[in-house]
């Protein structure tokens, strides 16, 4: 049995003993501790031996593509469900589609406009189930995926919803959590001390000190420093420790709706993140495009130079996660304006007045007009 084989073997049996195992408090640590053991071994299947320190060297590598644009996202899905004539339509990008499975092979990029912004949208090959350990160019698929700033699962209306399940545990197993943030805890390697754990809020979902310390017993962590800021789960706990996973927000896009009865499309729409569209028929595509925009949180700063119009054609875009500053606004220009940056004239909704005279600190809002006033040389 290959090396890969062994560890699978593993963990179908370390499973096997976790669905025999009954959920109470009694059994809280032995759960915890095959949570781990998981954990581990699917890290050591991804990337090798030597899990998450042996980066990618025995894993696939993602697609060469080099990264353009404001904002990039990808097209996850099944063969033939519809991934090739969506990007057609959002794009004009040429990518070959048939009624054969398998059409496409390799990752095709196109580059969509919408207010303003270019948004690189990327055609990834369909992937299986077993995607995560390998099959079908799997492993270079979610490689790729876990770049973008968005990933658009593209499911067939007429199938199962099944699939849908199906990507997400293939999605999770190469350690992209879909639609979640990072866990709110505070993980510090120390030298000497052991391992000192602390809570801020109540804990009900699993994890206490006698978890946190059979868990950090299993990735041979003996000294460390935990602040459980929110309540999280022993998963949760156990990606602080991996610390690499990638959080990345995920649409659900139906295609094919055109197949589908009313009554069938109003069960769809109970489904939170959900968009439904028909890319042959070019249905809905501009409320899909409104809700990528959302999702990706961009800001539209328009530049205005001293004693003309401002420049509405190519606004300067921002993402908003962080509530983005002048400062940041100025490095997207040119990292060199800071080093002459004296104030800025600001108008638009971020401003009291207008226009108001703002430092670097001054955080901006969505269309925003800004002109830089650089210092005088004395």
């Amino acid at each position: 049995m290959s090396d890969a084989g062994a560890i699978q073997a593993k963990i179908d049996a370390l499973e096997a003993e976790m669905a025999r195992t009954q959920k109470n408090k009694a059994t809280n640590y032995h759960l915890g501790t095959l949570k781990a053991k998981i954990a581990k071994l699917k890290s050591e299947l991804v990337h090798g031996s030597g899990g998450k320190s042996a980066g990618t060297k025995n894993a696939e590598r993602g697609f060469d593509v080099t990264k353009s644009g404001d904002t990039r996202i990808g097209l996850v899905g099944f063969p033939s469900v519809g991934k090739s004539t969506l990007l057609t339509s959002l794009t004009g990008t040429r990518s070959e589609a048939a009624a054969y499975e398998f059409t496409t092979l390799t990752c095709i990029p196109g580059t969509m406009k919408y207010k303003g912004a270019r948004i690189q949208v990327l055609d990834l090959p369909g992937i299986i189930e077993g995607a995560a350990d390998g099959r079908g160019r799997g492993r270079q698929v979610i490689s790729t995926a876990r770049t973008c700033n968005l990933i658009l699962i593209v499911l067939d209306s007429g199938k199962p919803v099944t699939h849908k399940k199906i990507i997400e545990q293939e999605l999770f197993s190469f350690g992209i959590r879909i639609n979640q943030q990072p866990p709110d805890v505070k993980y510090v390697k120390k030298e000497k001390g052991g391992i000192d754990y602390q809570e801020t809020v109540l804990q009900t979902k699993g994890m206490n000190v006698e978890v946190a310390r059979l868990i950090c017993k299993e990735y041979k962590v003996s000294c460390a420093q935990f602040i459980l800021r929110e309540d999280i789960t022993v998963d949760q706990f156990i990606d602080v420790i991996e610390g690499n996973r990638a959080y990345i927000p995920v649409l659900y896009v139906f295609n094919k709706i055109d197949a589908i009865t009313i009554e069938e499309l109003d069960i769809l729409d109970q489904m939170p993140n959900y968009v439904p569209i028909s890319s042959q028929h070019k249905w809905n595509l501009e409320g899909l495009m409104e809700e990528i925009w959302d999702r990706c949180n961009m800001l539209r700063i328009y530049t205005k130079p001293q004693g003309q119009m401002p420049d509405y054609d190519e606004p300067v875009i921002l993402h908003s996660e962080g509530n983005p500053t002048v400062e940041e606004f100025c490095n997207r220009l040119h990292k060199g304006i800071m080093a002459e940056f004296n104030f800025a004239w600001v108008w638009g909704r971020s401003a009291k007045h207008q226009p108001q005279r703002c430092g670097k600190d001054h955080q901006l809002c969505d269309e925003d007009i800004v002109q830089i006033v650089k210092k005088v040389a004395s």
